[in-house]
Formats: C-alpha cells, sequence, structure tokens
C-alpha cells in the first residue's frame, strides 16, 4: 500500500511523502551487493572498527542499540530531507497517522538545519488554532533543545497526555526574538473532508489531508451537494487543497478518479523497472463534467499536487491561487522486520499526466490570486516550498522557492475563494487578484 505523508505529531513528519510498504526488494539487494566494490567494504570496516573503539574507549559506557540506531539515521539522513529510519515505536506511529486519529498537536513537520520546521498546521487542531504558521521553527519542547534531537525524537517530545499543554519557543522569520506558544495536547481526529454549498449553485469540498477515509468522505459530499442544489443550477464545484501536506497515494489517485472517466493520474520513475509505474483513473466522474476550481497555495505538497496535476494536465479544473509546494520524491517504506522498525528511502520521483515532473518547482496555478496577509505576519513571511528545504532533490530545470501559505480564517477575506466562486459564475477574477497574470499552463 502506497502512503504519501510528513509525520504527524500529532506532528507530522515529511512533507507529503509518497510512500510503498513492501518487503525490502531482493533483486535489488543483490545487485547492489554484486556492484559493491572492495572500497565499499572497506568504508563498512571502518564503520565497525569506529563502533569497537567507541564502545571500548568512551568515558561512559554507551548503549549498543542507541549506537547503532544513531549510525543508521545519520547514513540515511545524509541523502535527502524525506528519506529516514524509525525504530519500531516511529514505524507504529507512522501507520497511526494514517488512520485518521491520533494524539498530539496537529502540526506538519520535517528537520531543517537542526531545527523542527512547520510545513503546515492541520486544520481545526489545537496547533491551527493557537497560530503556529507555516515556515515557523521549532526550537525547544519544554525548556529542551531540539538541536541535537532525531525529528521522531523531536516528534516524540511533542506527544504526551490528553490536556496536558506543551510549551514551543519559535522562532519566525521576521522576529528578531523566538516566541513562545502553549498548546494543549488533544487527541487529533483529521477529518479529511468538509463541505457545504455556496449561494444555490456552488459546492464548496475542504480536503486537508489524504488518509483512509478520504475518497468515502469526497464521494458522500458530493452526493449531499447534488441533492441539495439540482443538476441545472449547479454552476460548480471548489476543490481547496490549500495547506494539505499529502497522505496515501491510493487515495491520491482515487480522489482524481472521482473526476476523471479514464487517463493517467500520475507516474513514478526510478532507477529499478519496479519502482517505475502508472496509475490510472479507475473509477468515473461523479460530478457529471460539471465546472472544478482547484484551489492550491504553498503548503499543497505531494498528494495534493498529483490531484492538481492530474486534474490541470486533463483540463478538469482550473487552478487558482498561488505555486504549490513542490514535492516531487517517492518515499518507499520498507519494514525491516519485528522489532526492527522500518525505513522511508526516497526511490522515485513523480510525474503528471503530461510527463512533466513538479520537484522543487511546484505547480503553477492558472489564475494567481494573492491573499492580504495582516501586518503582525507581514514580516515573518509566510512561502513555503521544497526548494526552501536544505538537502532536497535538484529540479529537471530552473527551480522555484516557495509561495504563500496563508489562508485567512474567514472566508469573506479569502480572495482565492472568492476568485474560485466567481470564475465559476462567469465573472472575472481579476479585479480581485493583486496578481491575477495567467500563469503559463502546466
Amino acid at each position: 500500500m502506497r502512503r504519501i505523508s510528513h509525520l504527524v505529531v500529532g506532528a507530522v513528519i515529511g512533507a507529503g511523502l509518497t510512500t510503498l510498504v513492501i518487503q525490502p526488494p531482493r533483486t535489488l539487494i543483490a545487485t547492489a551487493r554484486a556492484a559493491a566494490g572492495s572500497d565499499t567494504y572497506s568504508q563498512l570496516n571502518l564503520l565497525g572498527d569506529v563502533f569497537e573503539r567507541i564502545r571500548a574507549g568512551y568515558v561512559e559506557k554507551p548503549d549498543d542499540a542507541k549506537l547503532v540506531e544513531g549510525a543508521i539515521n545519520g547514513m540515511i539522513g545524509s541523502l535527502d530531507p524525506h528519506s529516514r529510519y524509525m525504530n519500531e515505536k516511529a514505524w507504529r506511529d507512522m501507520q497511526e497517522t494514517t488512520s485518521g486519529e491520533f494524539g498530539g498537536l496537529g502540526i506538519e513537520v520535517t528537520m531543517q538545519d537542526g531545527f523542527v520546521k512547520v510545513i503546515a498546521p492541520i486544520d481545526d487542531t489545537p496547533a491551527a488554532k493557537a497560530g503556529i504558521l507555516s515556515g515557523d521553527l521549532i526550537t525547544s519542547i519544554d525548556g529542551t533543545a531540539i538541536q541535537g534531537l532525531t525529528l521522531e525524537q523531536a516528534v516524540l517530545r511533542m506527544k504526551g497526555p490528553v490536556n496536558k499543554p506543551a510549551r514551543l519557543k519559535i522562532m519566525r522569520k521576521g522576529l528578531a526574538q523566538p516566541i513562545e506558544i502553549s498548546i494543549t495536547r488533544e487527541i487529533i481526529r483529521a477529518q479529511p473532508v468538509r463541505y457545504r454549498t455556496e449561494g444555490d449553485d456552488i459546492g464548496y469540498i475542504r480536503i486537508p489531508t489524504f488518509d483512509e477515509q478520504t475518497t468515502d468522505g469526497l464521494r458522500k459530499a458530493i452526493r449531499a451537494i447534488s441533492a441539495r442544489i439540482p443538476p441545472q443550477k449547479l454552476a460548480g464545484y471548489v476543490i481547496d487543497l490549500r495547506n494539505n501536506h499529502g497522505g496515501l497515494l491510493d487515495q491520491a489517485v482515487s480522489v482524481s478518479s472521482t473526476f476523471l472517466n479514464r487517463g493517467e493520474v500520475v507516474s513514478t520513475r526510478g532507477r529499478t523497472q519496479e519502482e517505475t509505474q502508472r496509475f490510472t483513473a479507475r473509477a468515473s466522474d461523479l460530478t457529471k463534467g460539471k465546472p472544478l476550481v482547484v484551489l492550491i497555495n504553498g503548503g499543497s505538497a505531494s498528494a495534493s499536487e498529483i490531484v492538481a496535476g492530474a486534474l490541470h494536465d486533463h483540463k478538469r479544473a482550473t487552478l487558482i491561487g498561488t505555486r504549490s509546494f513542490g514535492k516531487g520524491s517517492v518515499q518507499t517504506v520498507i519494514p525491516l522486520g519485528p522489532g526492527k522498525g522500518a525505513m522511508a528511502l526516497t526511490t522515485a520521483r513523480y510525474f503528471t499526466p503530461s510527463g512533466r515532473s513538479i520537484q522543487a518547482t511546484g505547480i503553477a496555478p492558472d489564475i494567481e490570486v494573492l491573499q492580504d496577509v495582516p501586518d503582525e505576519l507581514k514580516a515573518g513571511g509566510d512561502s513555503s516550498g521544497e526548494a526552501l528545504i536544505r538537502g532536497h532533490l535538484s529540479a529537471d530545470g530552473a527551480e522555484q522557492a516557495g509561495s504563500q501559505s496563508y489562508v485567512p480564517p474567514l472566508a469573506k477575506d479569502d480572495k482565492a475563494l472568492g476568485a474560485a466562486y466567481n470564475f465559476l459564475r462567469g465573472i472575472t477574477v481579476s479585479a480581485d487578484a493583486p496578481s491575477s497574470k495567467r500563469a503559463i499552463p502546466n
């Protein structure tokens, strides 16, 4: 089963990782062993020598298991920001985040320069209500410094008993001094789909994440909207994917299939044949061809980019908002055996149906609409993107450094949402958008 997720801790780790849970590919391992030369095994001997010298000479008796885990973390962590090792507990936590309910704060995070970087807070969670923003750097948790911890260790500290506050010290771009925010931990029940009708002619559907409940929730939303608005009055649907970090790949494919009758949704290409795959629409268009607007921004990553790219390339939807995050790599989650945890390894890049990689470039909207950011947030900026993460995989061409990810809390102040409604009603949106220039089609 393929998954796309950051880690959610109640924090979420990794920026919308696309992952596939499999057993280790024996052919790949055998090939790698055959290709390994004497220099490689000499380096492995060096690792063994260092391990034994630490055990024999360190000032205090070290924990062998921690030494090995540290070596594994260093090896995998040197590859890219999304490859990582998960011990047994972290592996259980990752499986828990895709079921739709978990404990913690409700933050999607990754690691940058030794600090925990917020990709996006999850809708309607303690973190979102406390004002955590995309791009915030968490430097300490309950008085404990983050530097020196792995991402999994930092996330574990953010978890805790329900109703117990967590004190986060945060560096926010543009602010001279760190700020401290107290967030009360809750059971995080991710609601994958919310919907409402706008007037008597538009259906609005919000998809904040892609978990096991998403496609079922989307289909229920479409049926409910169709029951409330007669077909002859229904102008179309707004699908809101802003600040959606990702989730399960099979859900991204099935969500896309909900609006497509046929065609490719996404393809992956890696070093091996088994990592080169195509995924096609496998359902029928439940909206019966009604117009679609998809809202994206700098926090729309991975699975959301798959959906936006597929609907755009098939000319099924118009994209409005700002450039997406640009997370276009595929991580394969490989269980390492009972009690040994698992590893998430970057094994491929994914491509939209037109054959374009969005790694470190993102997807440009057809109509760019910038939000009016409150003065108190302007100094910090709210730009978010894969290209801003140290050690990311390079883009095929010129990289894009990220885009605005702020979404106003009130619908009446949401310029992108207003532009979407106007577009579906046949009203020009240029007057509402600070930058209504149409982007080059993707």
